[in-house]
Formats: C-alpha cells, structure tokens, sequence
C-alpha cells in the first residue's frame, strides 16, 4: 500500500482566488497592461515544469491534451467505459461473501426480488468506485498544475495519482485525445508513466545527487560539484539565479556545461549586448562551458510579452523596468535583471503591482538557483494603509531589535508595503507575503518592497475546528477566531522587519570595508569581527544550503519578538485583550507549526525539504530548550485510539521567558550572517535542526504521529483574461478541481500545438542527463 504522503487526498481543499472587485476598478490601460504581464508570468512559470522534474512538462503536455478535448464530467464518462470489470468482480465477491454470511442460498430465480436488490446494490457501489477512480485522476491533475509539476511545491515530495497505473492507462486511452492521435497520445503515455508512478527512494522527493531528484543539476552532480561551480561562478561574477549545471566526460576530463535562461540561443555577444559572458574557461583544472538558450521557446514568449506590455506601462520607471526584463530573458542577463529590479524599487505605489524573473531559491538543493514565477496584482489601498503605518513605525521599532547597531543597515530605505489582490501568481505555488529583489547588493543599499497577498490570506489559512490538530480544547475557538489576525501582523514583521533588517559586513573590490573593522566587536564573543563576505560572495552563495531556511528562521525570529511590541499591534487594529490574544495565538501558531513541520524532514537522508517549515522546528527546539514550562510537548493517545500529540504554550510566560529565548537566538543568528560565519551557522542551525528519537522529545517518532493525522495544502483557482476588441475580460472559475483544470485548459491558447511541441522538445533535449 502506498503510503499517503506520496499521493494527494481526494477531499484535497481548492479556493478561487477573488480578485474581481479589484479588477473592475482597474482603468482600461491598467487592465491590459496587467493582461500582458499575466501572459508573460504565465509562459515563464511553463519553465518550472523542467526545473522539477524530468517527467514533469510530458505529464503537463499529456493532460492537456486530455483535457482540452474533453472536460472533467465528459471524462466520467469515458472511466465508464474503462474499468469496470474489476470493480465488478470485487464487488461480487463482496456480495458473494454476503449471501454466505447471511445464509441464504444463492438461488437467482427463486429469489428475484432479493436479487434484483443486489444487482442494484452491485451497480452503485459501481458508480461509487468509480467516482473515486476519477475523482483521484482530477485530483492528480490539479495538483500537477497547481504545483506546476509532480512534486509538492511546499515539501517538496512526490506525488503520484491515487488510482492503479492500469486504470489511469485506460481513461487515457479511452479519451477523445487518445482516438484523435493515437500513436502520438500512445508515445506520450510511455514517456512518462513508468516514471508518473515511481517511488524509487531517490524519486521519492527533490535531492541533489543519491539524495533525491533535481533537474537544476545533471544526475551526476553531487555536492562538490555544486561547491565547484559556485566558486567558478563567483570568479566570473556570475549569479546562478538563471543557471543550470550538467556535467559531462569530454575525453576523459571532466567538463561543467552552465547554462542560461534565455531566448537567445548564441553564444556570441550579439546585438543590443556589449560583450557576452559565453564561452570556454579553465578553472581549477576543469573546463567550464557557459552556454545560452535554457528554455528558449518560453523565454522568448515572456520577452514578447513584457514588450506588449510596454505599451501600457503608467510611467517612466516602469517602461525602463520592463526593457531591462525583456533584455534579461533576451540574453540570460542577471545584472539586467537587476536593473530592472532597482527602476521597479523607484516604481511607488503602482495601482498594477508586479514582479518576474527566476526569484526563490528554495528547491535547488543548493540554494543558489531560482526558480521561476511572476506574480501581477492589484492595490488593496484599505489593507494597505496598516503596513504603510508599519513602515512608518520601522526606524523606531529596528533598534528594539537585540543586536548591536553597528549589525543594522547603515540606513532603512524605506520601501513600499502593500497589500495585494492576486491576479496572477505564476510558479510552483503561491505565497502568503513576499519581500524582494533577493540580491544583497540592492537590498543593502537601495532598498527593497514588501507586498502582501490579501486574497491569500483570505482564504489560505480558514481552518475547521474538527481539523486543528495538536491543540488542546480550550485553545481551538481562540486559534480559529484569532489566527488569520495574528498571521497578519507576522507577515508584516516577517517581510518588512525580518528579511528587510541586518546588515552584511562586505568588503569590496578596492578593499573597502562598510564597517569598521578596528572597532566592531562581536557581541557573542568579545573580540574584533573576524570574517566578512568578498566583495564576489553573496549570502546565497556563502552559506548556500542552510541559507534560505536559516533566512526565514531569522524572519520568524524577528516576527515573534516584534509582535510584543504595543504599538506594533496598536498599528494593526489590536488593543487591549484582544492584543494578548494576538500575542498568544501566534506563538501558539508558531510552536504548532514547528511540530507540523516534521512532515516535512526525510529520516532516511537526514533532510529537510522545505525552508519554512525546518525553521520553524527549529523555533520550536529553541522555545523548549529554555525551559520553564513555557512550551509542553507530550505524546498521547487520541479519541480514536490512535497515537496522537498535544502542544501547549504558557502564555503567561511569553513576555519573560519566550522574548528572553528568542532575543539570545535571534542575536546569535544574525552576528552569524552578518559576519560570514559559514562554520559556526551550519553548527548552530543544523543543531537545532537534529529530528532524533533521542532527548526529553522523541521527534522520530512524533514525525509518524504528524504523519498520521496531516491536512493537504489547499490549492487555489486563478483568473484568466482575454482580449476582447479594446478591453480586457476577466474569466473566473469555480474553487474545485475541475475550474482548476479548466482554468489552465484555458490559459495557453496560443499557437497550442507550437508550445506543447517546444516542451515535448526541451524535455527530450536533457532526458539522457538525469539518469
């Protein structure tokens, strides 16, 4: 029997994002200027598919074909026709083994009536078996688009379809695609079944080398080629954000092929480009290879349509941020790239917001490579307001922060914080805040925006009491009533004061340092600062691995210790009681989400595989460590005599001993980046990060336990929009797995054949390289 985790649950949770309101209030030229940016995301977050996994684009190809001939009610139909026979038999055997327990001889003709009973019996429990069939196919389906590919984009584990191979074998071929294009549709099935369905260890979650799948890096590479390649790309001052690395024998030595995302496929500098950064070059006795053209096809769609967009752009600075985009997908360009970021920096308080590009790190195994999305979304101006106060507040509330000033950016740039309606959010899934650019160079000198996804929040996080596991009674109604408030207020701590503090100590080029290094001392151990990033390094690229995750724990950090903060709450509408409740239900939240987290940590390879939810387990461990009985954590047997677990947090504690834990933490965290202190983070972090059978806690065996009773992720129905004549129309769709089929059925309508063929081929380019 399969086990759980691997496949998605039929009564798997879909909401419609609703952003129409928004929309309409939109102006003509906002409409399509925000339709071209949405085409743009779209085609790009096609990219995704090949930076999961190998199988990934044929399955996407497979069922859209599938689907655009026939809709999911249509196709209930066709898995009539493909597998009812051993429905049949197991339920004759079903009613054969009744008629024995009941003894009553099996007589048709004597006992028509009863018969006649059973036979009906028989023919619904047919139906029944087979609305579960389908519906774990459209399940599957959805999730694959959901997650732009056929691993969870939040864990980062396999999932396969919840039906047996041969069933789903027998809807394919009985689809109206299959009797249109048989040998094609046939050669399409065998591309990627085997592989649809395999649950190899390695297949089993996202990994680089013997640790799991990774389409960033050939299926040769291991760690210390990824270490290789980083150092070859920081001598060329090269970013991997839009880079992929394959290793090959070229005459017995070996060769590193980088590669770029780009719709150029030349390796020449060519027009529009001063030099190129393309060629052959040896380092350290290996030949390295930078080549163009990753993704051509869809790079070359996302350029057209930033240029259409163009057209509609409100203002200056948005026009120059979208010729700065195009050359980026143009020529695989980071540094224009990140032009592009600093005019869309200066770009205050559009009415359209939005961002694109290869962006977050967290599912390359190494944490230097991005993976693509683009979001475009509508001012929320009433949400808004809070954080603009937030932002306001910022100077006062960075020095309650509980590092030395000399850690703190000489200067808070103050950026946008807004809160968003989501038109579009293109990529493997969707967040609930977002703080960017991610290159430090920007952040640390010229800012950076806060956006929060309102339309997300809305609806992500509703949570039934039946199903809040973990929690003792008294604490459900107030987790239910409080918890989309507090998140709120975490969010806002998290992206503006979290991921927008701390400074990083750099000395550059020319030898110059941005601190004093005669005089800086080091709080946590007295001494001089000892260790600082190269003007070539970034935090990506220093503490690769951990960084992403250890960057959120800091985030988190930062939340938590701000939240205590009056005024802080006193911003966000919360006085009195109302803001203790705030206060609780959030670290509540918090230490829940640490013991939740375990789902998420592979004991096989000792890993985690999602940055947010190692953080907070990492939270956890620190708040039970200080002890005092501020965090209980027990194991105990549920109502339904299984093995259970109950967390409970002493609110009475959190102002002394929860701040006091979090403020010594939350220090040492960002002494350790600021000062590249790559050695004493990856003790520190990965410390925290141990899940034993060992200790006061046995962690191993809690894991089995969260296991037990997980809740999928829900996923989430996007809008389309169309052009009709002079205006933009948005198309909406039902929250249920079939609008979400039909949503993306309906999304890539242009030059169809040509796009499925282009990914069939980028496919088929680098099948031999996983192996």
């Amino acid at each position: 029997m399969v086990d759980s985790q691997y496949y998605l649950p039929n009564e798997i949770g879909v909401s419609a994002l609703d952003c129409s309101v928004a929309f309409h209030l939109l102006s003509p030229q906002e409409k399509m200027y925000a339709h071209y940016l949405s085409r743009a995301a779209w085609y790009g977050g096609l990219a995704v598919l090949l930076q999961t996994s190998p199988e990934s684009a044929d399955i996407f190809v497979l069922l859209q074909r599938i689907f655009r001939k026939q809709t999911p009610a249509q196709l209930e139909q066709v898995a009539t026709a493909a597998g009812l026979s051993s429905e049949e038999y197991q339920v004759h055997c079903v009613f054969g083994c009744l008629w024995c327990c009941l003894d009553i001889p099996f007589h048709p003709h004597t006992n028509a009536n009863m018969c006649k009973d059973i036979h009906y019996a028989i023919y619904r429990m047919k139906i029944m078996f087979l609305g579960f069939d389908i519906q774990a196919f459209l399940v599957y389906a959805a999730g694959l688009y959901a997650n732009m590919g056929n691993y969870k984009s939040f864990g980062d584990t396999k999932f396969i379809p919840n039906l047996p191979k041969d069933k789903l074998k027998a809807v394919v071929k009985a689809s109206q695609a299959f009797q249109d294009q048989p040998t094609e549709m046939e050669a399409l099935w065998d591309s990627c079944s085997c592989l649809l369905y395999s649950l190899e260890d390695r297949k089993k979650q996202l990994g680089l080398g013997d640790k799991g799948i990774s389409t960033y890096f050939s299926g040769n590479c291991c760690l210390e080629d990824a270490e290789l390649a980083q150092k070859f790309l920081d001598s060329k001052k090269l970013s991997a954000y839009n880079t992929r690395l394959f290793k090959r024998d070229n005459g017995g030595k070996t060769c590193y092929e980088v590669r770029l995302a780009s719709a150029v496929q030349k390796d020449c500098a060519v027009e529009g480009e001063c030099e190129s950064c393309c060629g052959s070059f040896n380092f350290e006795d290996k030949e390295f290879i930078v080549k163009r053209g990753d993704y051509a096809p869809l790079m070359e769609k996302v350029s057209y349509y930033l240029q259409q967009a163009q057209a509609y752009a409100a203002n200056e600075n948005q026009r120059k941020m979208l010729d700065e985009y195009t050359r980026s997908f143009t020529f695989g360009s980071v540094e224009a790239h990140k032009e592009g970021s600093r005019y869309w920096i200066k770009d205050k308080g559009p009415i359209v917001e939005s961002y694109i590009g290869f962006i977050e790190s967290y599912r390359d195994p190494f944490g230097s490579r991005g993976e693509f999305e683009g979001f475009v979304a509508v001012v929320n101006k009433a949400m808004s307001e809070r954080f603009t106060k937030l932002v306001s507040s910022a100077e006062v509330l960075l020095p309650e922060l509980p590092w030395p000033r000399e850690f703190e950016k000489d200067t808070f740039l103050k950026p946008d914080f807004t809160s968003l309606d989501v038109l579009t959010f293109a990529g493997s899934g969707i967040p609930a805040g977002i703080n960017i650019p991610n290159y430090d160079d920007i952040r640390q000198s010229e800012g950076f925006k806060n956006v929060s996804l309102g339309n997300v929040l809305a609806v992500a996080y509703a949570t039934k009491k039946e199903k809040l596991t973990f929690l003792e009674e008294e604490d459900k109604d107030l987790f239910i009533k409080w918890k989309g408030p507090s998140f709120e207020v975490q969010v806002g701590l998290h992206e503006l004061l979290g991921h927008g503090s701390g400074k990083l100590f750099v000395q550059d080029d020319k030898g110059n340092f941005n601190f004093d290094q005669s005089k800086v001392t080091n709080p946590e151990t007295g001494e001089l600062v000892s260790s600082w990033y190269r003007s070539s390094e970034t935090w990506d690229s220093k503490f690769s691995t951990i960084a992403s995750s250890y960057e959120e724990c800091r985030a988190e950090c930062v939340g938590l210790y701000l939240c205590l903060n009056k005024q802080v709450l006193s911003i966000f509408g919360h006085e009195g009681q109302d803001a203790e409740d705030v206060v609780y239900i959030n670290w509540l939240s918090m230490v829940r989400a640490g013991l939740l987290g375990l789902e998420f940590y592979t004991p096989e390879s000792k890993s985690w595989r999602q940055a947010h939810m190692q953080a907070r387990f990492v939270i956890l461990r620190v708040l039970l460590e200080a002890g005092e009985g501020l965090v209980g954590l027990e194991e105990v047997t549920g109502q339904d005599s299984k093995p259970d677990a109950r967390i409970t947090l002493d609110r009475s504690k959190i102002h002394t001993v929860g701040k006091n834990a979090i403020h010594k933490f939350l220090c040492k965290l960002q002494v350790l980046k600021a000062t590249a202190d790559v050695e004493g983070g990856r003790a520190l972090y990965d410390g925290y990060s141990t899940v034993s059978d060992s200790g006061a806690h046995n962690f191993l065996r809690l894991r089995e336990t969260v296991l037990l009773r997980k809740e999928a992720r829900k996923m989430f129905v996007q809008a389309n929009t169309r052009v009709n004549g002079d205006s933009v129309e948005l198309v909406e769709y039902e929250g249920s797995v079939a609008g979400l089929i039909h949503s993306f059925t309906e999304r890539f309508q242009d030059e169809v054949e040509q796009l499925e063929a282009d990914l069939l081929e980028l496919s088929k380019r680098d099948a031999s390289c996983w192996c």
